[in-house]
């Protein structure tokens, strides 16, 4: 379908579709459902290293040791990311955003902890919702 312009309200019974096309490949993905369930990617991160801000969802699986993972600014205010830990190898994965309106970092060290952040273009990361994580 081509793009269209309307003037006057619209309506959808089903809700509209966020989607990008990739430039160089291609290929269509779905980042939304409007209307019904969100829907995402979801990240799979082991240990130290960056939260990406493609996916909707990072799951956190750590070893012995101390996990370092960084989470840089969102691109559009109003931005989701939510953080999950799924598998506790012993280690605390500490989350630390460039710019966090909560603090500093987000400490996740039991499985079933999770963080859910919203972008805010003049404030930084804003935790709206915190399930067993330390915000410090």
């Amino acid at each position: 379908m081509a793009n269209t312009t309307f003037t006057g309200p619209v309506r959808s019974e089903n809700g509209f579709e966020d989607v990008t096309k990739n430039a160089t490949t291609g290929a269509i993905t779905s980042n939304a459902a409007y209307g019904k369930a969100i829907r995402g990617g979801v990240q799979s991160l082991s240990g130290a290293g960056a939260v990406d801000l493609t996916n909707l969802i990072t799951e956190l699986t750590t070893a012995g040791g101390a996990a370092a993972v960084t989470l840089a600014d969102g691109t559009t205010s109003g931005q989701v990311k939510i953080i999950n830990m799924i598998v506790d190898g012993g280690g605390t994965a500490t989350v630390t955003p460039t710019t966090f309106a909560n603090g500093t970092t987000i400490a996740f060290d039991a499985v079933a902890e999770s963080v859910t952040l919203v972008w805010n273009s003049t404030i930084g990361w804003v935790a709206t919702s915190v399930n067993g994580a330390t915000v410090a």
